[in-house]
């Protein structure tokens, strides 16, 4: 088993699941195993805090390790997430990796241990090889992107960087732009009765159907516009529920709405067009009592200019390894919007697809694994102003 593959299958036997889920441990576990390994390889590490602790929930925390580079004034940010999603649904087990045809099996290996596996044995290698990189490498592990994003938003308000790659399955391709993610409630009220003399009451789950049929629509119609990158913008009806019990007329009905976000669309501009789909209900539908509330989730699209040096530091690196290198857009949202948010160009990296993510069968190909780390390490040392290069000593 090659160095890489063997770290990726400690990584998966390490219980990440983000403590929203079930009541997971979080990261805590594997933040210590990442923190040994960098000081086995005599690169320094610092926590940062992300989440304080609670009753029921140890403090979480980011670990950032720092390879000094040619020119301390310049710095490349290289981040994956730690944590994973539950394990409920899977028909592996989900802590025991194991290979076959040149696959490795477990919860996390795509989603994104693997990822995680490749960066941190790029900036191994390069310290073994005394390989100075043109500017500071920093590996940033962070915590919570599976639930709020709370890790990298801390990583954010306190560092910057001059660019960032970001660990997320792509099948080996670089992505430049991802969708927006736009999550909210819609309430309808109504007036409870009893079942037998519904004519006494309002059924508010009356009422929601008619939204849903609404939204429905709308779906069909933004399928009529689409983004090179991206293709259409969408909308998915994600939970419902309301009343009591059976024999009651329901006085209300809840739905949580997930709508994926185009780089020209704004939050305003979206929450408007639902608001206006409700006010049409209210008008043909007197007796309608509905309400939108505030975003419960907001991750704004993300697009970068292919003419960044860091997407064509990738492009080379990616001719360098025979790799295809035309750009794609991701529907998923991720952490690298956070960096984009702060103007720091930003790329979406790394082996597996995302179809395998948060599956109940969940794996990462080794062959793409150890490309990824190729090209994790090849990008630390070319990323620079075109009169540097890396230097040994």
């Amino acid at each position: 088993m090659q160095p890489v593959e063997s770290t990726l299958a400690d990584l998966i036997r390490i219980n990440s699941v983000n403590a929203f889920y079930d009541g997971g441990p979080g990261e805590c576990a594997l933040a210590a195993f990442i923190e040994t390994f960098f000081r086995n390889h005599n690169i320094p590490t610092v926590r940062q805090r992300a989440i304080k602790a609670s009753p029921t929930c140890a403090e979480r925390f980011n670990v950032i390790a720092k390879l000094d580079g040619r020119d301390p004034s310049k710095r490349l940010i290289l981040e994956a997430h730690m944590d994973t999603v539950s394990v409920q649904g899977m028909t592996i087990p989900p802590f025991e990796p194991t290979i076959n045809d040149r696959k490795m099996y477990g919860r996390g290996s795509c989603d994104t241990k693997g990822g995680l596996a490749a960066m941190m044995h790029a900036l191994a290698s390069l310290r073994e090889e005394r390989i100075v990189p043109p500017c500071d490498v920093w590996l940033a592990a962070v915590v919570d992107e599976e639930f709020s994003f709370r890790g990298v938003s801390a990583l954010c308000a306190e560092h910057d960087a001059d660019a960032a790659i970001v660990a997320e399955p792509t099948n080996l391709r670089v992505a430049i732009a991802s969708k927006g993610v736009l999550r909210w409630r819609i309430i309808s009220h109504g007036k409870a009765a009893h079942s037998s003399k519904t004519h006494l009451g309002k059924n508010a789950i009356y009422h929601m159907a008619r939204i849903v049929q609404a939204i429905e629509k709308q779906n069909a119609r933004l399928s009529l516009h689409s983004d090179p990158l991206l293709g259409p913008a969408t909308v998915n009806v994600g939970r419902i529920y309301g009343g009591v019990q059976v024999n009651f007329v329901p006085d209300q009905c809840t739905v949580e709405i997930d709508r994926r976000m185009l780089p020209h669309e704004s939050v305003e501009q979206v929450l408007s067009e639902y608001e206006t789909i409700l006010q049409k209900l209210r008008r043909e539908h007197p007796e309608f009592e509905v309400e939108m509330e505030a975003p419960m989730l907001v991750d704004l699209p993300w697009q970068v200019s292919a003419d960044t040096p860091l997407v064509k530091t990738a492009f080379d690196v990616l001719d360098s390894l025979a790799l295809p290198s035309p750009p794609i857009g991701v529907p998923f949202g991720s952490d690298a919007s956070k960096f984009g948010k702060k103007n720091i160009p930003t790329i979406i990296f790394g082996p597996g697809s995302i179809d395998q993510a948060h599956a109940e069968v969940e794996y990462v190909s080794l062959d793409e694994l150890e490309l990824a780390y190729r090209f994790y390490r090849e990008c630390a040392t070319r990323y620079s102003t075109p009169s540097e290069n890396a230097i040994e000593r």
